[in-house]
């Protein structure tokens, strides 16, 4: 840790540190309020603007700045991308059927008219199609995580030095919109066309592993990281290969990539048939370490100050995406479905995925299905649109916009 010419900062290891203290103090917090753990706030979301807050007050009464060497979060976000690609099954694709396909079609073609609506609304207020993106799918349906993984790339190419910030607040405000609008939509959908499970069943809402204690070996948590590390590896050689033939993609996304062909090539599954760590509690734990700090060292960071003078177009672009995402959730979602129970209890998830996370859209489906009954195909599909085809449509869409499209 240095401290010079009015400026502390902190070097990769207390930066990593501070990032693990920042998430535990979110977890402690949720735990104790009940509007954010019943809003389904990310623990690291919580414990990141409390410090954020505390180190933009410091220099507002100090004047001293905090900076931070984000070497460890950089690594952790290729980490958590690598996860996703490995627990990605195509598998899953035929399973899910024709439902599957529709909503798929449906969210695709909803994320290009969140990016409209973004840049639209941006350019409105005079700013440029980047900031427009950052209130789009890089912050909305992508969520934190996409945000942050984006940020830096649109800083440092279209010169929106606070990229970062504005993600991070539209993700933020997002995922609470997202938390407000599912339940409450299906409720109505409910009440309107007077609709209900065609059988009473078992929820099946996290019942596979609720009361069960996973023990995770030191073998296990090896094994999972040396697939990591696998992809990691194929991922830096796809990237090259990608940028040889003029396709810039961030890293995170190639790993992505080399995750999926990892899982699901002949290959690799004969080679490591039997020990092959896809979507394991190892796996897991991995996947939600790394992203929780990853989140919690790039919220802790954030410079408020620098959000002010967007509030207005901020605040306008973020009504407009929830305006956008309520109208595709009734017109759209809701009768292509099938206008049934299921289809009330899907649009609960997408109202999750459209301006929240995986998290928001199942904690959506989880409390409409306890209050009205069981939905087994809304719990099949949606995750899987969310965990696995969003990422992979916005790692094209983005860039798709940022270069004019």
């Amino acid at each position: 840790m240095d401290f010079e010419n009015n400026i502390l900062h902190f070097k990769p290891f207390l930066t990593f540190t501070l990032g693990i203290l920042v998430l535990l103090l979110g977890k402690l917090i949720n735990e104790r309020i009940k509007f954010l753990k019943d809003f389904s706030i990310p623990e690291p979301v919580t414990g990141g603007l409390l410090f954020t807050l505390l180190f933009n007050l410091a220099f507002v009464f100090t004047g001293v700045t905090t900076t931070f060497d984000m070497a460890a979060r950089d690594v952790l976000l290729l980490y958590f991308f690598s996860t996703i690609g490995i627990n990605a099954s195509l598998r899953d694709l035929v399973r899910g059927g024709k439902p599957l396909i529709i909503l798929l079609v449906i969210t695709i073609g909803y994320m290009f008219l969140q990016n409209l609506t973004g840049v639209s609304v941006a350019k409105l207020f005079g700013q440029p199609t980047a900031v427009g993106l950052l209130g789009g799918t890089v912050s909305l349906i992508g969520g934190h995580g996409t945000a942050i993984a984006w940020s830096p790339q649109i800083a440092a190419e279209y010169g929106i030095e606070n990229a970062m910030e504005i993600g991070i607040a539209c993700a933020t405000f997002g995922l609470i919109m997202a938390s407000l609008m599912g339940g409450p939509a299906a409720k109505f959908l409910i009440g309107r066309y007077t609709l209900t499970p065609e059988k009473e069943e078992p929820l099946d809402v996290w019942s596979s592993t609720e009361g069960v204690e996973k023990q995770i070996g030191y073998l296990d948590f090896l094994n999972a990281l040396l697939s990591i590390h696998f992809a990691l590896i194929l991922g830096y050689f796809l990237d090259q290969g990608l940028t040889l033939i003029g396709l810039e993609l961030p890293l995170f996304v190639s790993c992505l990539f080399a995750g999926i062909l990892l899982t699901n090539t002949a290959p690799i599954s004969l080679f490591r048939k039997k020990s092959w760590p896809s979507r394991t509690p190892a796996m897991a734990l991995i996947a939600d370490i790394s992203l929780g700090a990853f989140l919690a060292m790039s919220l802790m960071s954030m410079q408020l100050s620098s959000l002010v003078s967007l509030a207005l177009p901020i605040t306008a672009m973020l009504l407009a995406q929830f305006i956008v995402a309520v109208l595709v959730m009734l017109f759209v979602v809701f009768p292509a479905m099938g206008k049934d129970y299921d289809a009330a209890v899907i649009c609960s998830g997408f109202g999750g995925i459209s301006l929240g996370s995986t998290p928001t859209a199942m904690a959506n489906m989880a409390a409409v299905s306890q209050r009205y009954g069981a939905s087994h195909i809304a719990f099949i599909i949606v995750p899987l649109v969310c965990a696995f085809f969003i990422d992979l449509a916005n790692a094209f869409i983005i860039p798709l916009f940022l270069q004019g499209f």
